[in-house]
């Protein structure tokens, strides 16, 4: 099965309400998509790169220059995921690029052969638990009000972002009004240092299920030293982009939970790599999100139906953050979303939703 083409689509997605974070606030995700055509079936990937490079050194508009200048040119006509993967590896970072590519490559070979990304991957369950990313709010009234409509669709775990200055006040507000039983955990974004330790340690008084990505993402040894001073685990996101990333976090005692996010990692074969890792050493995952539209929501889901992930993960409704999917709209259902069961990710765009929210093509032929 040999590859014809390759095309490259920009879309425009509103966002319900703006998400905000200590890096930034989003109204609008600019999304990349990539499309591999071969002669038997064609395969979709989203790159979750943000419009600047704020999360991560990545943003869209590098993405989409590095696919086209190195990324598809390396990439041989006959490459299946693992080839894509080999034929990548001499361009020194650009995983969300890296993993678009590959992903999209991986669900056109996996929809002409009739299997599931989540049959491939080794997944175990049919639906996973979903929970809620509520980004900084305005005020703690609006922030219970939100925690509260969420709760009421039936979010099965709550995930509170905070910076300096709204923390505390937020969390014991969220923890008092919902009860003890609400599972709840919370993401710093790396917006504090090892000089707030005393200060993070404050919210051990919450009974959280962790706190996500307190310190900067290349302070591995700050984060070992940070976990002695908290009882609270600590899960490292933006610290892991890699499986040889996960190791040396494991063995130094950074963290006990791990966020997998694929794009972040360079694409699913290496989530599974981390997956098997942690898995080994008793370490917890779940699955992250990057307010992916249907197709990238997809392929997570897979992802999050593997054993070694334990704890529910930020694959919520497609409702949660755009008004219209690009696909068929994922719904919760007694707080579970259901894991599609179709050849590679399952889905595929909604052709006359895909038109109207395009910005831009280019094909790249073979």
């Amino acid at each position: 099965m040999k590859i014809t083409g390759i095309e490259l689509r920009r879309i425009a997605m509103p966002l319900v309400t703006p998400f905000r974070t200590s890096f930034g606030t989003e109204t609008e995700r600019d999304v990349l998509l990539v499309r591999v055509v071969t002669p038997d079936a064609e395969g979709w990937a989203e790159c979750v790169a943000m419009s600047e490079p704020l999360y991560s050194p990545e943003h869209v508009d590098g993405a989409a220059e590095v696919l086209r200048r190195f990324l598809i040119p390396a990439l041989p006509a006959d490459a299946d995921a693992y080839g894509a993967g080999r034929a990548m590896e001499p361009f020194k970072g650009h995983r969300m690029a890296k993993a678009a590519l590959e992903t999209a490559v991986l669900d056109a070979r996996l929809r002409a052969g009739g299997q599931s990304l989540a049959s491939f991957l080794g997944a175990s369950a049919d639906r996973v638990p979903s929970g809620v990313s509520v980004g900084i709010m305005g005020s703690v009234p609006e922030l219970l009000d939100t925690v509260g409509g969420y709760l009421a669709e039936g979010y099965v775990r709550i995930k509170l972002k905070i910076e300096p200055g709204w923390d505390l006040e937020p969390v014991g507000a969220v923890r008092e009004r919902f009860g003890a039983d609400l599972l709840l955990q919370v993401d710093a974004n790396a917006a504090y240092t090892l000089t707030d330790a005393s200060h993070l340690a404050r919210l051990d008084e919450f009974g959280l299920l962790l706190i996500e990505q307190p310190l900067a993402n290349d302070d591995m040894v700050q984060h070992a030293e940070l976990a002695k001073r908290l009882r609270t685990p600590i899960c490292l996101d933006e610290s892991i982009d890699s499986a040889a990333h996960a190791a040396a976090a494991i063995t130094l005692g950074a963290c006990s939970i791990i966020n997998v996010k694929p794009g972040r990692i360079g694409g699913y074969l290496e989530a599974r790599r981390i997956h098997d890792l942690a898995r080994a050493h008793g370490v917890a995952l779940w699955c992250g999100g990057m307010l992916e539209t249907g197709i990238g929501r997809a392929a997570n889901l897979a992802l999050a139906a593997m054993p070694g992930f334990t704890l529910p993960g930020d694959i919520s409704a497609s409702r949660r953050y755009y008004a219209t999917d690009i696909t068929p709209p994922f719904e919760l259902q007694d707080g579970y979303i259901g894991v599609p069961t179709g050849p590679g990710i399952g889905v595929d765009p909604v052709q006359d939703v895909l038109k109207e929210v395009t910005t831009a093509t280019e094909w790249i032929p073979f």
